[in-house]
């Protein structure tokens, strides 16, 4: 495969292929085994990752890329295979989270910044050679009547742009995420605070990339869709749709090879709706999903932990998936779950 950013930022987002986002934190994936009732051990989080990438007709068909934690980038398989191998072997590209989480932000009550950057050029040459070609880094924008504030979104933007810029220098692709947060508190905004926020948001991330001198073409975004707050959900498919891809009409360049949209809370059914949705418009990009909980969640449930439901959660996996496939095509139906 090649090496160029740009040849690997296509192929991460084309064909209606999308990211596997496995990069949850150990204590993010303590949460979803304690679903499940399974301790969260290395070896436990080992056999539940293991489980999804064998998954050889999902991850093969449909997954273009996995998102890994420092853990699982550098974690074998039971069997002794390194994750990076059996992912590479499925024709998909290894990628890794490089930020260290979301804080508090000194002087913005109810706003946080992403931390991470610290030391972030010597960790990128170390996961290129441990097979990382992507990056990911998630930078939070809270939003009720007050927030954000422009502070907010210019440190949270500049961090992105910092970030990518080292990326590229390191010869690995950035996914940049600047996620408006649905299910934050108090989650009651409408569509309508959703697209302004968001639009806001994407302006700066643009400014700031543009000065930080990010070749975009070797780049992908991963924006949270126009959507209104868990706690105030009213707008329909179409409606977010409309929002979405207006707001990304306005503000993302078309040099920008590919789109991979966050799910963000949605559940898994209403994430594949829109996104098959926002692909029915005509689009200079591909638009794709980098989805986790609503590619996982159903296959967590089938596995239980439980190696005899391994190919019982591999097959909710790459129902899923190919669902997300179709999305990305634009050609998903409410049929097409039955169909499957």
């Amino acid at each position: 495969m090649s090496e160029r950013l740009e040849d690997i930022a296509v192929k991460m987002v084309a064909g209606g292929k999308g990211l596997l986002a496995a990069d949850e934190s150990t204590a993010t994936i303590k949460k979803r085994l304690d679903t499940i009732a399974l301790a969260s051990t290395e070896e436990s989080r080992r056999d539940y990752r293991e489980m999804l990438f064998r998954s050889d007709d999902a991850m093969k068909k449909y997954i273009s890329g996995v998102i890994l934690y420092e853990e699982t980038l550098f974690q074998k398989a039971a069997d002794g295979t390194p994750f990076v191998d059996i992912i590479r072997a499925a024709d998909s590209i290894p990628g890794i989270k490089v930020d260290t989480g979301a804080k508090p932000m000194a002087g913005f009550p109810g706003e946080t910044i992403t931390e991470g950057l610290d030391g972030l050029a010597d960790r990128l040459a170390k996961y290129y050679d441990a097979g990382a070609r992507f990056a990911k880094w998630r930078g939070v924008i809270a939003v009720s009547d007050a927030l954000p504030t422009y502070g907010s979104i210019r440190a949270n933007a500049h961090a992105l742009a910092r970030y990518a810029a080292l990326c590229q220098q390191a010869k690995i692709v950035p996914i940049v995420e600047p996620e408006v947060l649905m299910d934050g508190e108090p989650g009651t905004h409408d569509l309508a605070r959703s697209e302004e926020v968001t639009r806001w948001t994407l302006r700066i991330v643009f400014q700031e990339l543009a000065e930080s001198r990010i070749n975009l073409e070797g780049m992908i975004l991963k924006p949270s869709m126009v959507i209104d707050g868990k706690k105030a959900r009213k707008a329909s498919v179409e409606q977010v749709a409309e929002a979405t891809v207006r707001v990304l009409k306005e503000t993302v360049p078309s040099a920008v090879p590919g789109i991979a949209f966050l799910s963000g809370g949605q559940s898994p059914e209403e994430a594949t709706a829109h996104l098959s949705a926002i692909n029915g418009y005509d689009l200079p990009w591909h638009v794709t999903f980098s989805y986790g909980r609503a590619l996982q969640d159903a296959s967590l449930k089938a596995w239980g932990g439980k190696p005899e439901n391994v190919a019982a959660g591999q097959r909710a996996f790459a129902h899923r998936a190919e669902m997300n496939y179709l999305a990305a095509k634009g050609s998903w139906t409410k049929d097409s779950e039955k169909a499957a």
